[in-house]
């Protein structure tokens, strides 16, 4: 009988890309080691060569281990792609991992520049999801794996997802389900500890108050030119092609913007401007882990409906609503130009 996880290992292990799920969002895989392989991914989503791609690696705990063998576990794991792991990083590791939290470290003298956008650093992770955590435990390596999108579009979050991206590609997608945190991970910077501190570089579902807890210590979110490049962190990026705006973005509403789907919290108003238009009205969830678990499927659907415009509610200033008030951000800076945004 036709084995998918044995068939996924043989094309990583023949150089080849398979997409795989995460519990953030479904990853476009090769195996780190391999150049070729690598740069596969870059071709595929048309990926600008000097964005980092994150290096997904297998969870080195066994039931029954105390607390100090895991944490050697970590330290040997991490050792063969970072050439210095910092406490900070095992306490990171052994509280949030497998989950989605990435950290940046530097890299080992074997890890490939086509991984790291020639930088000295390196984004890694131990993803929660268990058919990724099966994969990695038998291929016995690391996984480049980006998300399962063109290069700026909307991230995947199903199967069916990624096979519409790449309709043209004879890609093997490892199906997992629906992934069930549905953004991508938190990146945090651990290289510049002895001057910055731990740095978020981008939010995620692992909130700073979650790691500084963890650490005892303070995480600062405030990046600056200094900081090494990660994925996720240009302005414009997970974008619909339909133009996007935020309700309090726009000066004046386009008048050639006549089908508009607006999409606000329970209880928001219609903005009068829309009353002479062609509205499709959708309800969001209250919670940022729900909005967050569905946005990307909500954004894709929207954006094959045919819209002048996709409306936004504004979010709640909240911090726990940062990561995706992240996503929506670079989401409006990168849609269509219908009303005037810059894709």
């Amino acid at each position: 009988m036709h084995d998918p996880m044995e068939s996924a290992l043989t094309r990583l292990r023949a150089g080849e890309l398979v997409a795989i799920p995460t519990e953030t969002v479904y990853g476009l895989a090769a195996d780190a080691s391999n150049a070729e392989a690598v740069k596969k991914i870059f071709l595929a989503k048309n990926r600008p060569s000097n964005h980092p791609l994150i290096v997904h690696i297998p969870h080195p705990c066994k039931e029954g281990m105390t607390a100090s063998e895991k944490n050697a576990a970590w330290a040997e794991l991490l050792s063969k792609w970072a050439r210095d792991v910092p406490e900070e990083a095992l306490i990171l590791a052994g509280k949030f991992w497998p989950g989605p939290l990435t950290l940046i470290l530097h890299k080992a003298k074997n890890v490939l520049p086509e991984v790291t956008g020639n930088q000295e650093t390196v984004g890694l992770r131990c993803p929660n999801h268990p058919v990724a955590l099966d994969l990695l435990e038998k291929f016995e390596g690391g996984l480049a794996a980006p998300s399962a999108n063109r290069f700026g579009h909307i991230s995947p979050t199903t199967a069916a997802h990624v096979r519409h991206e790449f309709s043209d590609m004879d890609l093997m997608v490892l199906d997992g389900g629906p992934c069930t945190v549905g953004i991508e991970s938190t990146i945090v910077d651990l290289t510049r500890l002895s001057t910055q501190g731990p740095v978020i570089l981008r939010p995620g579902m692992i909130s700073r108050q979650e790691m500084e807890a963890a650490l005892n210590l303070s995480v600062s979110d405030i990046r600056s030119n200094a900081a090494p490049r990660v994925s996720g962190s240009l302005s414009a990026h997970y974008a619909p092609r339909t133009a996007m705006a935020f309700f309090s973005g726009l000066a004046s509403f386009p008048e050639r913007a006549r089908k508009v789907a607006w999409v606000h919290f329970p209880g928001t108003p219609l903005p009068p401007a829309l009353h002479s238009r062609e509205v499709t009205e959708v309800v969001l969830p209250i919670s940022p882990e729900d909005l967050a678990r569905n946005l990307y499927a909500l954004l894709r659907d929207l954006d094959g409906r045919h819209f002048d415009l996709i409306f936004l509610d504004d979010l709640p200033s909240e911090t726990r609503w940062d990561a995706v008030r992240d996503r929506l951000v670079r989401a409006v800076n990168g849609s269509g130009t219908g009303v005037g945004q810059s894709r």
